[in-house]
């Protein structure tokens, strides 16, 4: 895994648990921009959503992961945003597809949907699976509507 690779992830109170479990199994392995809450209670998702697209926008960062307790309010946000393809997944061959086909850029989970093991596993799959292209960019090209 690459540790130059800078990944944004952020939460709300919902999904902050998940998020410092994925930062603190794989700090050694990968560079995160940490823009989880900072104050206790309930936070609204979609301002976290929008802070950590903007990052990628931004090129401060190249993926994201998003978790809030669903993962859905996460990525209908996220998804708001040209340039970002966010996916919420829920097993392997999600990840998977999401990576070849759609060149996701920001992986949505939900801490109250998947354990953390596999929550991590997913992460991990996400950053490691390679866009396929040719066929499948003139399909993304089409996603972007001004």
């Amino acid at each position: 895994m690459d540790e130059n690779l800078k990944i944004a992830i952020s939460c709300d109170h919902a999904g902050k648990n998940l998020s410092l479990y994925i930062i603190e199994k794989l700090n050694e392995y990968f560079s995160f921009i940490d823009l989880t809450p900072t104050k206790e209670g309930s936070v609204d998702y979609p301002d976290f959503a929008h802070k950590l697209c903007e990052s990628i926008k931004k090129g401060k960062a190249k993926y994201g992961i998003l978790v809030c307790g669903s993962g859905v309010g996460m990525s209908m946000a996220a998804n708001r945003h040209q340039k970002i393809r966010a996916a919420r997944v829920h097993d392997k061959e999600s990840v998977i597809m999401t990576r070849k086909h759609n060149d996701a850029n920001v992986l949505c989970l939900g801490e109250r949907m998947v354990n953390r093991d596999d929550a991590l596993n997913l992460v991990k799959l996400f950053l490691s699976t390679d866009f396929e292209g040719e066929r499948h960019q003139k399909r993304i090209n089409k996603i972007e509507i001004d």
